[in-house]
């Protein structure tokens, strides 16, 4: 089981830019194939990115290629978000996520929220 910890949300104007971070326990993080969800309130939780336990391959939802990056250092045991050029509909909580295959996660941080005002 990994433990994920998310920080970096926050409230900024569209256009803006904002660093996601997702802090991981365990000693197999390298292991872990690590992505990003939105989710909004009413709405089911939307995938955003993921990314290979090696950092080589990586994977995006088309609402978000060529804004979002994601990355990771195994190192700190941490994956990051990269966003850009927000929008207002880019507004959510974004969850981290840890799994073993892609598309299965099993471990899920608290989330953090983002705003993006028009």
């Amino acid at each position: 089981q990994v433990q994920l910890v998310e920080s970096g949300g926050g409230l900024v104007q569209a256009g803006g830019s904002l660093r996601l971070s997702c802090a991981a326990s365990g000693r197999t993080f390298s292991g872990h194939v690590m992505a990003w969800f939105r989710q909004t309130p009413g709405k089911e939780r939307e995938f955003v990115a993921a990314i290979s336990g090696s950092g080589v391959a990586t994977r995006y939802a088309d609402s978000v290629k060529g804004r979002f990056t994601i990355s990771r250092d195994n190192a700190k045991n941490a994956v990051y978000l990269q966003i850009s050029s927000l929008k207002p509909e880019d507004t959510a909580v974004y969850y981290c996520a840890a799994g073993t295959k892609w598309y299965e996660y099993n471990d899920w941080g608290q989330g953090t929220q983002v705003t993006v005002s028009s």
